[in-house]
């Protein structure tokens, strides 16, 4: 599969105009329906940073619809406690991405590994999680925002200690 191939599939879905939870949904229909492979990024790109799970932007929508990120993690990495200005759809291309699941008091509430191949979405509220690489190898996945990350900087609305 291409980025051209699964851009075209996003901005079909999106204009049903659903509201966040059913939009992501169906993205993440269409994500499975065309999940690429991991070399989607360059050999330099799966590399991964030493300090911090490293982010390569693959599509932003000229109408700041939704973009389309690859995310390095490394063994070990992780993020801070976040949740998200918007709905959210994540595949896995490789390795083992494991997510800890928060309410709004921030206790936690569940835990969900996401393996090779598998997708999962979600949308505010009720989207406070914190994800890591838990694998010893590197782990890379898809996520697809619903809007341009380029302009905003970042899809986390808020972090939590």
């Amino acid at each position: 599969m291409t980025i051209s191939d699964l851009t075209a599939a996003v901005r079909q879905v999106i204009g049903v105009r659903a509201d966040w939870a059913r939009t992501a949904a169906l993205v993440a229909d269409q994500l499975r329906a065309h999940l690429p492979d991991p070399d989607i990024l360059t050999p330099d790109q799966r590399l991964g940073q030493p300090d911090r799970p490293a982010g390569h932007l693959l599509h932003a929508e000229a109408d700041g619809t939704f973009s389309i990120l690859g995310l390095v993690w490394r063994p070990g990495q992780t993020t801070r406690i976040h949740d998200h200005i918007t709905w959210c759809v994540v595949g896995v291309l490789q390795g083992v991405e494991h997510e800890d699941l928060y309410d709004d008091a921030l206790n936690p509430i569940g835990t969900r590994e996401g393996h090779a191949g598998e997708v999962s979405g979600f949308a505010p509220p009720g989207d406070i999680h914190r994800i890591r690489n838990s694998g010893t190898s590197t782990a890379i996945s898809l996520h697809v925002y619903g809007t341009d990350i380029t302009r905003i900087g970042s899809s986390a609305r808020r972090y939590y200690n």
